[in-house]
């Protein structure tokens, strides 16, 4: 189907130029506004991800300043023999109610250093003492206490300061937890617990939060343990845990990925205390979408391209109008039979082909005239093919050299003489085709040997040496018989008897044969010409020697041929060279 109707097919060009050009521009805008902004958006990336990095430093040194008062806190702990001997011994009720005093007069001195936080510290020893700075603010029961998670975790990693999750009633809380061990023996005889509300907990970095900026503590186990968002919190998470990873193995500070149904700048910090991540993820509309006027820029995109389409449009129609021009006289220069000239005028351009076009109508008579020439050559080679017949002479003579063996009585070589003749009919009257394999015209030299073999005897040995892959290339009929016939009758006059040598072979993607005798030879090295072969010596076709040469250059070529060689008394060698044809 035509892209472009009939009535407007002398404007072919214009509307074409002026398409592509309509195609080019928008492509080009449409590349230069959707660069324009992704190179806003990461630069704008860039130095965001610089601004919120530090934000994110000042939080984990908060974080920071958190974990370094409860790990004094619990250093003191560790170090106070008094709190070990009370979570050791065991004892009367009055020794016991004795503990209770003095511990808490311990446990005041080590709150003292967590005191800017509102946390709380509850120790357990394995002698069932259990005391609790204030055991309202973590409301957790003392069997809960023994057998959850958080005791558990910290027995199994007792020289690890935990931060765990914990969950009672309608509060979140961020425990730390590590087991009371003696040094020298490696013994646990207690555990430790810092309670913090995950509300306080919050206070870290609640001040770097806003709606679309939100941040979210992340354990290595993917449970959200702290977060602005507090529908969030304590829930697992994997698709923050692979972005965790994601931005480990990345390059860059951030990635952008999908979160809460938006399209995200997701960065992470990994707290090696606290052995969580802090995520910091922002909403890129939000972010981003304030910062460049996409509206605007598009708008000012469709006003350049439209007004780059008028300049097309002017300049395109200017151009072509001339050619349009010059394509409907030459169009109807075949009405005045190749006899009206075409006007020269518009750009250089347009003005040289119609000069061009004037020399090509003054060079034409003479183009046909040569044509005419090239097509009686292409006749006569069409006419030579056609003479690949049985000449009546070899006919007559074969038919009776049989009738001769025949009445010998000889049964056997009449019957071989027969099927030769049969077969080199069939290839040559029942076979139309301008080209056979090789197989094939191997297969009619012999037979075509075989019958003069037998009426003149065997006093030439003929051998065939064809390569195994050459056997399917076509080749045009009735090549090689010229040759093996000059060397059957012409090549041992002088000499009695000798041999004929056919050599099939394949250089590349040329076909090689040779035809070599042992014969007389001759002498055609000053005229360097190959030798006609007139129709009274022939004995079966009418295609002479240099008619072979003539009818393979008309076919493939001056390419391609024949070359002949030939000393006098060391015999001749013919060459033939063809393309490999399948």
């Amino acid at each position: 189907m035509k892209l472009i109707p009939e009535r407007f097919k002398h404007n072919n060009l214009f509307i074409t130029m002026f398409l592509v050009s309509v195609i080019i521009i928008i492509s080009v805008s449409v590349i230069i506004t959707w660069t324009t902004i992704r190179m806003s958006e990461e630069f704008f990336f860039e130095n965001f991800s610089i601004t919120n990095a530090k934000v994110m430093d000042q939080v984990q040194e908060s974080f920071e300043a958190y974990h370094y008062s409860v790990v004094i806190a619990s250093n003191n702990l560790l170090q106070s023999g008094t709190t070990k001997e009370i979570l050791t011994r065991d004892g009367t009720n009055i020794e016991r109610f004795n503990d209770y005093f003095t511990l808490g007069q311990q446990m005041k001195r080590i709150k003292s250093s967590i005191d800017t936080y509102d946390t709380e510290v509850i120790v357990t020893g394995m002698n069932g003492v259990l005391y609790a700075t204030d055991r309202m603010y973590w409301p957790i029961s003392d069997r809960e206490l023994k057998k959850g998670n958080i005791t558990h975790n910290a027995m199994n990693q007792p020289k690890k300061l935990l931060y765990q999750y914990n969950k009672q009633k309608q509060s979140n809380f961020i425990v730390t937890t590590k087991a009371l061990m003696e040094r020298t023996t490696g013994n646990l005889y207690g555990t430790m617990y810092f309670a913090i509300d995950e509300k306080e907990f919050r206070k870290f970095y609640s001040n770097y939060t806003s709606p679309g900026n939100h941040v979210f503590l992340l354990s290595q186990s993917g449970i959200i343990m702290s977060s602005d968002q507090s529908k969030f919190i304590g829930k697992y998470s994997d698709e923050l845990l692979s972005y965790t990873k994601e931005i480990h193995d990345n390059p860059e500070e951030y990635i952008i990925g999908d979160f809460l149904g938006k399209e995200q700048i997701i960065l992470t910090e990994y707290l090696p205390s606290f052995d969580m991540y802090m995520i910091n993820i922002i909403d890129k509309e939000s972010a981003f979408g304030s910062l460049i006027d996409k509206e605007e820029i598009l708008l000012i995109s469709m006003g350049v391209v439209l007004v780059a389409l008028m300049i097309v449009f002017l300049a395109s129609r200017r151009i072509t109008n001339s050619l349009s021009k010059l394509v409907k006289q030459i169009e109807n220069t075949s009405k005045h039979e190749f006899g009206h000239y075409v006007e020269v005028l518009g750009t250089y351009e347009t003005r040289q082909i119609g000069h061009a076009f004037n020399s090509m109508l003054d060079e034409l008579h003479e183009y046909v005239n040569q044509l005419v020439v090239s097509q009686k050559q292409q006749r006569n080679a069409e006419l030579a093919a056609l003479q690949q017949q049985i000449n009546p002479h070899f006919l007559y003579n074969t038919l009776t050299s049989i009738k001769f063996m025949v009445q010998q009585g000889d049964k056997e070589e009449t019957e071989a003489t027969i099927n030769a003749f049969i077969s080199l009919l069939q290839n040559t009257i029942g076979n139309v085709s301008e080209t056979i394999s090789v197989k094939q015209e191997v297969e009619n030299l012999k037979n075509y040997v075989l019958i003069n073999q037998m009426r003149y005897g065997n006093r030439i040995k003929v051998n065939y040496f064809v390569s195994p892959d050459c056997e399917q290339v076509q080749i045009p009929k009735l090549i090689l018989q010229p040759f093996m016939e000059n060397s059957f009758f012409h090549g041992f006059i002088q000499k009695q008897e000798g041999y004929i040598n056919v050599l099939v072979w394949h250089e590349g993607n040329m076909l090689i044969c040779e035809v070599v005798d042992n014969g007389d030879g001759m002498d055609i090295a000053s005229s360097n010409e190959l030798p006609t072969t007139s129709r009274k010596n022939q004995h079966f076709s009418g295609i002479g020697v240099q008619n072979v040469h003539e009818r393979i250059q008309l076919i493939y070529g001056e390419g391609y041929g024949v070359t002949m060689s030939s000393e006098v008394g060391d015999g001749t060698k013919v060459q033939i060279t063809l393309p490999i044809q399948k």
